[in-house]
């Protein structure tokens, strides 16, 4: 069953729409996100996202326990972002391609700790109503590198081109000119 839009990109029930196994998929211009936005060289370009609901079987096979269903949001980002250098300040094109596993969990239920130790699915709290393009925003930020830079940058120079000598050798100098020997 495959679901083409939502209200706003809203998901009103996210434990349903798992069991359902169905589909939402959309667009969104990157000015849509005010948080990712602070970190860019500009405000262009769109992010495709997808997600996904399905059902998985969990529990041990041990000692003859019962498996049990829990509910997966399968998240899938693609897309390109203009990211901010820090080495030179300028912008360069960042591909952008997250595939993550999510299980929703009502507010206030504690994570189960086979939940816990498993690093293949993350939990995520959900109160009602799952807010699709702030789970993009979230995801998407902790994708970023922590210090993008350039393949190859090189070091700033100044406005007339050249490397200016730093304030600080001259001092260097001073101070090996005073040896006492």
């Amino acid at each position: 069953m495959s679901q083409q839009s939502a209200s706003l990109g809203k998901i009103a029930d996210p434990f349903r729409f798992a069991s359902e196994a169905r589909t939402l998929s959309g667009e969104a211009e990157v000015a849509e996100f005010p948080r990712l936005v602070d970190l860019l060289a500009d405000k262009e370009g769109k992010v495709s996202w997808r997600v996904e609901g399905s059902l998985a079987e969990v529990g041990a096979a041990e000692g003859g326990a019962a498996c049990r269903s829990e509910p997966r949001l399968r998240l899938t980002l693609g897309g390109s972002l203009n990211l901010r250098c820090q080495r030179c300040l300028g912008g360069f094109d960042w591909p952008l391609a997250v595939e993550t596993t999510l299980q929703p969990v009502r507010a206030g239920q504690p994570i189960p700790d086979e939940e816990l130790e498993d690093d293949e699915v993350d939990a995520i709290e959900v109160d009602e109503a799952l807010d699709v393009l702030a789970l993009v925003e979230d995801e998407i930020l902790l994708a970023l590198p922590i210090a993008p830079r350039h393949e190859q940058c090189e070091t700033p120079r100044s406005v007339n081109g050249a490397n200016e000598e730093s304030p600080f050798a001259a001092l260097a100098s001073l101070r090996g000119s005073h040896r006492a020997d």
